[in-house]
């Protein structure tokens, strides 16, 4: 096997053995390069199968297989493996690496994956795709082989801090970005273009110098988040940005918005006050829960709203219209064509102010962001993540700032 030259961060992945490997960096900082290397070589261990996953994988064998070849050539140890479509095994010592992706054209195929018996260790590349950590902890829990060294790899661009990854092993174990060495159980290693510039083609690295000696906003912003691989306070393209934290405004009447989970969402509860004057919404968050019964909406739609009016959604009337013949005040929402869009233009002609106990809207405000207009014919489109809770606080906020209605389209008043 030929000796290949690897950043000396990623020797700790060979003599670790925590459970948990966080690897983190900007662009061009040698992650995937890192990692590939150190995978092909744990196949020389007999009795692996390593799980390689992104969230979203068209075909393994033209995204992340040709990757895996080339490393295996640049090791010169073509003959020792047997190279599929989905797989490559070594055939010295049987260990194989499965490709998948997580989300697939149907849905989503955790379930599966959980499945796959034997699995030693598993690497989530992309992992600021995965946005939902039940999901994660699936998979995870499945990962039990007895006599093995069991790992979890996590390859990222670093997201925004709301990214359950952050919390659970940053925050959580008062981890500050950028570290490299090892907490409790998780490994960290963390990389730049500086710990690779040897090997960057030089148009990119005099572009991303330019970006790093740049006075333009934008490129300082895109220098520490995107090269340096930072963690954002909020996501990039974020819709709301005339907002913050503060108080509720208790000398108004409220009106309240409510949104219905289904699956694995949440159901929630908002409550808005209203200035057109000041051009000034309060908002506060009151439910945001999954798996409610109707019972458990009735009582704490009655709990927290009592008489006020609620604007629900409408995509289930048998349920809006079993709540309201308990007696709560409820009507629903108007949907009609570009009613998200054009809700979210009355939201953002408006300063919005967040209660401090919100955390899941805040939560939302930080990260709801429009998709590439590009791939949408030019057409804003928000990304349907990051929502419920703004999904309730649009429909009150619809109801109340745009209450003329004229072929079943709010007007503004």
């Amino acid at each position: 096997m030929s000796k290949v030259k690897l950043n000396p961060k990623y020797r700790s992945l060979y003599g670790s053995d925590c459970r948990y490997n966080v690897i983190t960096g900007g662009r061009n900082s040698g992650k995937s390069f890192g990692v590939t290397v150190f995978t092909l070589q744990l196949t020389y261990e007999a009795g692996h199968k390593i799980l390689y996953t992104r969230y979203t994988m068209t075909s393994a064998e033209k995204s992340i297989i040709p990757e895996f070849l080339s490393k295996i050539e640049l090791l010169g140890v073509e003959e020792h493996f047997e190279v599929t479509k989905k797989e490559i095994t070594n055939k010295l010592t049987g260990s194989s690496i499965i490709f998948s992706g997580i989300q697939t054209s149907s849905g989503n195929q955790t379930a599966n994956l959980k499945s796959i018996s034997g699995i030693t260790t598993w690497i989530l590349d992309e992992a600021e795709e995965m946005t939902n950590e039940d999901e994660f902890d699936t998979i995870d829990l499945s990962v039990r082989v007895k006599g093995k060294d069991n790992r979890i790899i996590m390859i990222m661009n670093p997201t925004t801090k709301e990214h359950f990854i952050y919390g659970k092993f940053f925050e959580a174990r008062g981890v500050e970005g950028g570290y490299n060495g090892q907490k409790e159980d998780v490994n960290y290693i963390h990389t730049t273009y500086l710990d690779n510039i040897d090997n960057i083609e030089k148009g990119s690295l005099k572009n991303i110098l330019r970006m790093r000696d740049s006075k333009y906003e934008k490129d300082i912003l895109k220098y520490k988040h995107v090269i340096l691989g930072g963690w954002r306070n909020r996501a990039e393209g974020v819709i709301f940005t005339d907002w913050e934290i503060g108080d509720f405004r208790t000398d108004s009447d409220s009106v309240f918005g409510q949104d219905y989970g289904f699956s694995n969402d949440p159901s929630t509860l908002i409550e808005g006050s209203i200035c057109k004057k000041t051009k000034r919404i309060w908002l506060r968050e009151h439910v945001y829960k999954k798996g409610m019964t109707s019972q458990e909406l009735e009582h704490a739609n009655r709990r927290c709203a009592k008489d006020s009016l609620i604007v629900c959604d409408n995509a289930d009337p048998r349920l809006w219209q079993s709540l309201r013949a308990t007696g709560l005040n409820m009507t629903p929402t108007l949907k009609f064509p570009d009613s998200i869009n054009k809700g979210i233009a009355i939201m953002q002609d408006y300063h919005i102010i967040i209660d401090p106990k919100s955390v899941n809207l805040i939560k939302e405000f930080n990260n709801y962001a429009w998709k590439v207009k590009a791939a949408h014919g030019g057409k804003s489109v928000p990304i349907d993540l990051w929502n419920h809770g703004i999904d309730a606080a649009r429909y009150l906020i619809q109801y109340v700032c745009g209450r003329s209605i004229e072929r079943g389209k709010y007007i503004l008043s």
